[in-house]
């Protein structure tokens, strides 16, 4: 029986990307996504086996659902990618923009809900290890949980969260299961298309000259699902700029 990837927003963007290239690794996906169900509906029609589980991830009870739909399809989990987040462009400067609202929000999708998908996972995820392929989690967090940049300051604050989450359930979860995350910066989406600030720094500061395709960041994911003996690791992914 294939091993089964969950990827979290994976209709589009980066998610879609990571799907793709783990189809190719020979991976039956789960695609999921909060409500393209159109794209979703095609995705499954052009990637044998695969299924769509549609789920909000700010609410809990459809976040816990949606492991139990894919459990109850596929009968087993294997990898976990936690691709899904929300972003709020705030400047740094303005603390009361910053509204404990704004906070919440992000919290709820970017921390929490990894968090959820993660333990009600944890059982499935331990069955499905074996000593030849162990079953792991790859939390997609951002350079800007790294460094004090980003969109906002909740918003960089939230992957920082989430990249030491990474570290803790790597101790917690091992030897069966790894946990690893990927922190990209600046990446080519239809999402990042007008934002001119950050491809001008790409362009003038990274040492490679340009954002990641969406692509590059799917290669570090299947090299960290193929890599039995990495846990516990923020791999950024930025072109360089954290050198400058």
């Amino acid at each position: 029986m294939k091993r089964v990837a969950l990827i979290t927003g994976s209709t589009s963007g980066i998610g879609l990307a990571i799907a793709k290239k783990l189809y190719e690794d020979g991976f039956t996906i789960a695609f999921h996504s909060k409500s393209s169900v159109n794209k979703g509906k095609e995705l499954v029609i052009t990637y044998k086996n695969s299924t769509y589980h549609q789920a909000d991830l700010s609410d809990s009870k459809q976040t816990k659902k949606l492991i139990s739909d894919v459990l109850n399809h596929h009968k087993r989990l294997d990898i976990l990618i936690n691709n899904a987040g929300i972003n709020k462009v705030i400047e740094h400067t303005k603390l009361k923009e910053a509204s404990p609202e704004i906070w919440r929000n992000l919290y709820e999708v970017n921390v929490i809900a990894p968090w959820t998908l993660i333990s009600e996972a944890e059982d499935a995820l331990r069955k499905s290890s074996t000593i030849n392929h162990t079953s792991c989690i790859i939390n997609i967090t951002s350079h800007a949980g790294v460094r004090p940049k980003g969109a906002s300051i909740p918003y960089a604050t939230s992957k920082a969260a989430l990249n030491h989450i990474t570290k803790l359930l790597a101790l917690n979860l091992s030897p069966n299961i790894r946990v690893n995350a990927v922190a990209p910066g600046l990446v080519h989406t239809p999402m990042t298309e007008n934002w001119k600030d950050a491809h001008d720094l790409w362009e003038k500061r990274s040492p490679l000259e340009r954002g990641a395709k969406p692509e590059e960041i799917a290669h570090t994911v299947s090299m960290l699902v193929s890599s039995s003996y990495i846990t516990g690791e923020i791999i950024i992914v930025d072109g360089g700029l954290n050198l400058t």
